[in-house]
């Protein structure tokens, strides 16, 4: 089970969104590179970062962050938000991203998801991002008709290292995850499912160690993070005792 601190980038800078409204955006940290280098130096072991502006654009618009990122921590980073094609895949492999997270193209166009998992073993995930169980696209401004179980299996056995479950109506207003939808999933399949959304307490992260929790792959903390409700050590080390435990 592995805690993800969240760097989300809009216009270069960390920020934190309230239900996915761009115009909601709580600036955190001017400087990304600085903010991957403190996670780091708390103890996380990887990072989850989310180009805003790229999910919106269908492209990168936050490259030279994310690139000051991958060279400030030695942690592996996951990223998403833009990326639509094997060449912005390849492109930002070739980058020294640990994996990249696949949401819309995973609605629009799943085959070119299924053959960049056949190009790059261990180096794709899906994210599905869902509001009233159904699945959003376009930086989360679209809504599809797709159930997330439904998008989920259309996956099974293609390799996917893991999916990403964002429950929006609880992302950045720490309502806490939605435990229930997110162990349905995790359920339905059998590629590894982290928690994103809503993450709101210590609570929380001892809730991710109880036993119907324990399919979970982990889940990914931001405003909890950056507004100290959560406190590293603590977190992390409730996570270790409960893996010395379970081996």
């Amino acid at each position: 089970m592995i805690l993800f601190p969240a760097i989300d980038l809009k216009q270069g800078q960390c920020v934190r969104l309230k239900l996915g409204e761009m115009d909601s955006a709580t600036v955190y940290n001017t400087d990304p590179a600085a903010q991957a280098r403190a996670f780091e130096e708390q103890g996380f072991e990887w990072l989850h970062v989310v180009d805003l502006d790229g999910a919106f654009a269908g492209e990168s618009r936050n490259g030279e962050a994310v690139e000051a990122i991958l060279k400030a921590t030695k942690n592996p980073v996951q990223l998403g938000g833009g990326i639509r094609s094997m060449a912005h895949i390849d492109a930002w492999l070739a980058k020294g991203l640990a994996r990249v997270i696949l949401g819309t193209v995973a609605v629009r166009d799943p085959d070119l998801v299924k053959e960049a998992c056949r190009a790059f073993p261990g180096k794709v995930a899906v994210g599905i991002d869902a509001r009233g169980g159904k699945v959003a696209v376009e930086g989360w401004a679209e809504a599809s008709s797709l159930g997330a179980i439904e998008l989920a299996k259309k996956f099974e056995g293609a390799g996917v290292a893991a999916i990403i479950y964002t429950d929006i109506d609880r992302d950045g207003v720490l309502a806490g995850i939605n435990w229930d939808a997110t162990i349905d999933l995790a359920e339905a399949v059998s590629i590894p499912v982290i928690a994103s959304g809503g993450l709101a307490s210590i609570a929380d992260i001892v809730r991710m160690t109880m036993p119907d929790a324990r399919r979970l792959a982990g889940a990914i903390s931001g405003r909890a993070l950056y507004d100290g409700r959560i406190d590293p050590e603590e977190a992390l080390a409730i996570l270790r005792e409960a893996r010395e435990r379970a081996a």
